[in-house]
């Protein structure tokens, strides 16, 4: 931890000062460690953002075709990225008792297979986009996950407390390629999208961090929750969170959403906001993961509602 920080909540120890925290699932098959090396759960939730930005860009259901292939190529390109990732950090992830039962950790798939399946994928990924919907997409998603790799992996997440807030953007970029698969061009709309997918991340992933920030700390990964003191992080966070409900409601008149979106774009937005407070009254890993999982909660409805706001106001076509 680094010099004049403090812990930011109470760390539940094991004997010889490791914290207890429990590992996540360890794969036992081979096929399963490929499918681990995607890290599928934040896959889903890259998808959760897409189709409704689809159904924004369409004005309503978009060709069944497109949306099957939309999804394929873009869970090909995070899946791709994700494996590198791994590939990557299988250093720090054997010190850390959150990320101890990856594949590439405890050895179950050779790293050099790991990577070229990674690669694969995103070959895979790129031509699915180019061939099923245009190669605005395809550009895009590659884009994503070389950002993901190469700023944030490789340069950022290592060295500077501010690795999760530029390499976040990566995690942004599923709603471009939803709007380009649909429209072939970008506009506002789904900058105004990327832009609150942005703001979104920090206070997300920094939620996540404050449970697991001795994790961080024992592997030298300088995240916001292992390296500040908590008030300055939740300063943070509520920075972050204000914006994001700004950047929300600024996509109500831009992209001619109705009460629907409106309506629930404040309040969640304010329960957010409201929950970021409530971490820093009382800091608790058990605070944490209930903002983190709320943070989940709040993207998944807040898409639902601008989807169904569209059905309500055009139809479906």
């Amino acid at each position: 931890m680094a010099v004049g920080s403090r812990p930011l909540v109470p760390s539940r120890l094991a004997p010889g000062g490791v914290a207890a925290h429990a590992p996540r699932r360890t794969p036992t098959t081979v096929v399963g460690a490929y499918v681990a090396l995607t890290k599928p759960r934040i896959i889903e939730l890259l998808l959760i953002t897409t189709i409704p930005t689809m159904v924004l860009a369409q004005q309503g259901w978009p060709p069944a075709r497109l949306v099957i292939i939309t999804l394929i190529g873009g869970t090909l390109a995070a899946g791709g990225a994700n494996a590198v990732n791994m590939y990557v950090d299988r250093d720090i992830d054997a010190l850390m008792q959150r990320t101890q039962g990856r594949p590439l950790v405890t050895g179950i798939i050779p790293a050099r297979n790991a990577l070229v399946f990674a690669l694969a994928l995103q070959v895979a990924a790129f031509a699915v986009l180019w061939a099923g919907a245009n190669l605005l997409s395809a550009v895009l998603a590659f884009s994503a996950a070389a950002f993901y790799v190469g700023v944030y992996t490789l340069w950022l997440k290592r060295t500077s407390r501010q690795n999760i807030v530029i390499g976040g953007a990566a995690g942004a970029v599923p709603v471009l390629v939803g709007w380009a698969a649909v429209q072939n061009s970008l506009s506002w709309e789904p900058l105004v999208l990327f832009l609150a997918m942005f703001l979104w991340t920090p206070p997300h992933f920094w939620a996540l961090a404050v449970k697991y920030a001795d994790d961080y700390s024992a592997a030298s990964v300088p995240m916001l929750p292992s390296v500040a003191p908590m008030e300055h992080v939740v300063r943070q966070m509520v920075i972050y969170t204000v914006a994001l409900v700004a950047a929300t409601l600024a996509l109500w008149p831009v992209a001619s959403l109705g009460l629907i979106y409106g309506i629930a774009a404040i309040v969640l937005g304010a329960v957010f906001i409201g929950g970021t407070i409530a971490l820093g009254r009382n800091p608790s890993a058990t605070a944490s993961m209930r903002l983190f999982g709320y943070s989940i909660s709040y993207v998944t409805l807040l898409f639902a509602a601008m989807m169904l706001d569209v059905f309500v106001e055009h139809g479906v076509s």
